[in-house]
């Protein structure tokens, strides 16, 4: 992430941070792009499941303080080793992350919207939930909140995916554009063989058949509407999440119960019981 190559926004996201949390901000999103990369880069499905492993192994090490001469683990483990502040980083969401990402390695299709947005919870919101542990930030209404940014985030990510994982590049092939190829070149692609991982209920109901996708891009019918229905829900999350924030520098309450309070984790240091203290709304300020 020296250029911010492969996660732009992460790069660019690093200069509006406190210095003390970039450092750990680098060393979360930099594991993150290890994790999205193994399945381009591993040739078989034994080699998927070792790369995966390792990384286990890894953050496991790396939390004893022991890690293997690697830069995202020598980067955390420096991050562990912070006096001031002193991040409330644990493995468990870490090793969530890595499990997730190995789940959803093959592209398989998610079964439904909701599985969609689960599998955002997992990886975009936990990469949330760990950046402001770094901080250090214990607070239900920081994670509420940012559990709707990254749920918003992980569904557009996978929305921005859809050409790219429809119509595979090519060997040594640059371009991400499917309509910048020539008819031969698209047809070649699909003869690859491609993956479309909108929803499978969401297809259905818009008439949207994955031969279609892969024979006529972005003409299939029912697409436009398919991708409506999920950029939906992903833009009902980021609203809420503005609606959420406001409340809370207004002093009130966040408006509903935050889902995943129960999948939190447990930490020592915890000074709120879903309320948000004042010095906790400055830090969101």
């Amino acid at each position: 992430m020296k250029d911010g190559q492969y996660d732009h926004p992460a790069y660019i996201l690093t200069t509006f941070l406190p210095p003390s949390l970039r450092p750990a901000h680098l060393a979360i999103r930099a594991l993150n792009l290890e994790l999205a990369r193994i399945p381009d880069t591993s040739s078989t499905p034994a080699v998927l499941s070792m790369r995966y492993q390792f990384w286990r192994t890894t953050i496991t090490s790396t939390f004893a303080l022991s890690p293997v001469k690697q830069p995202v683990a020598v980067l955390l483990s420096s991050v562990l080793q912070q006096r001031d502040p002193k991040p409330a980083l644990t493995p468990s969401r870490f090793l969530r992350l890595i499990s997730t990402r190995e789940k959803h390695a093959t592209n398989t299709p998610y079964p439904t919207l909701d599985s969609l947005e689960q599998y955002a919870e997992n990886t975009y919101s936990t990469l949330s939930y760990l950046t402001l542990s770094a901080l250090p930030l214990h607070s239900v209404t920081a994670d509420h909140i940012a559990s709707h940014i990254g749920k918003a985030a992980g569904i557009v990510a996978i929305l921005r995916g859809v050409p790219l994982l429809a119509f595979p590049s090519p060997p040594n092939h640059h371009s991400n554009d499917p309509q910048s190829l020539s008819s031969g070149q698209q047809q070649q692609r699909r003869q690859q063989g491609g993956a479309v991982t909108l929803p499978l209920d969401v297809m259905a109901e818009c008439g949207l058949r994955e031969e279609d996708v892969l024979r006529y891009g972005a003409q299939a019918e029912g697409l436009k509407d398919a991708v409506f229905r999920v950029a939906t829900r992903a833009s009902d999350h980021l609203i809420t999440a503005r609606q959420m924030l406001k409340n809370v520098q207004g002093g009130a309450d966040v408006g509903h119960a935050f889902e995943h309070e129960g999948e939190r984790e447990d930490v020592s240091a915890v000074e709120d019981d879903g309320t948000t203290s004042k010095s906790e709304r400055q830090k969101m300020e």
